[in-house]
């Protein structure tokens, strides 16, 4: 028996998508659902959250998570990805070279925003194939009429960034990093400041003027907030318009 998005923290997007807001960091999940399959968007930072998620996501469609899609390389989002072995996992491409090269310094940025040394180490060593990598575009049916769009929409927050676009009234557009609104969005070492803000204007057309697009921490906002910020980092990285 399914329960209420609300009953479980989880917040209705639009008919059939959802997200929550996970504790610690803020990191945004992404729940879409389909006829015949489900797609969760990002996994949280331990296996054990994604355990949590796996079983919060059941309880919400009757199904288990089908497919999950990983928008960035970072431990806040990728963590949990091996408690899905069973999903079909996708991602931008190279990121699964990313991942596997990358394992110990997700592990050490983890604990050093931390994460305890345990659950850090034992996500970090646990395998996370990406099977199916994102080059332009890649359309996925969940069933019932139900189709989303996974598009390759960086570099820019990472060299991997990859967006989901819903589409519906309203369509959803999940940005992952490349948008953050409850702080200023993290430029890291492996972030591709030249690139950011095209990559913004990128998840803009995809959504559209009346989109609802999903951050990857903080709350959901317009266009008029995606073009905001797309102009402020700009300006912070000396990008010309």
């Amino acid at each position: 028996m399914t329960v209420a998005w609300e009953e479980l923290g989880w917040e209705r997007v639009a008919a059939g998508a959802g997200r929550c807001r996970l504790p610690v960091w803020d990191c945004t999940v992404g729940l879409v659902t389909g006829r015949d399959a489900v797609l969760l968007i990002d996994a949280g930072s331990s296996l054990a959250e994604g355990a949590r998620l796996r079983a919060q996501a059941r309880r919400l469609t009757g199904h288990r998570v089908t497919h999950l899609a990983l928008t960035h390389p970072h431990f806040d989002h990728v963590f949990g990805a091996a408690a899905f072995a069973d999903a079909q996992v996708f991602g931008a491409a190279g990121l699964g070279a990313a991942l596997a090269g990358g394992r110990e310094e997700l592990r050490a940025d983890a604990v050093a925003n931390g994460l305890d040394a345990g659950p850090a180490r034992e996500a970090a060593h646990a395998p996370v194939p990406v099977p199916h990598e994102v080059r332009g575009e890649r359309s996925l049916d969940l069933g019932g009429g139900r189709r989303v769009l996974l598009a390759e929409a960086g570099p820019g927050h990472t060299a991997h960034d990859l967006a989901v676009v819903v589409p519906g009234d309203p369509v959803v557009v999940f940005c992952g990093d490349l948008v953050e609104e409850s702080g200023e969005p993290q430029a890291g070492p492996d972030a591709v400041p030249s690139h950011w803000p095209a990559a913004l204007d990128r998840l803009l057309d995809l959504g559209g003027e009346d989109a609802l697009y999903v951050p990857g921490h903080g709350a959901v906002v317009d266009a008029a907030f995606v073009r905001r910020q797309r102009d402020a980092l700009a300006a912070r990285f000396g990008v010309s318009r």
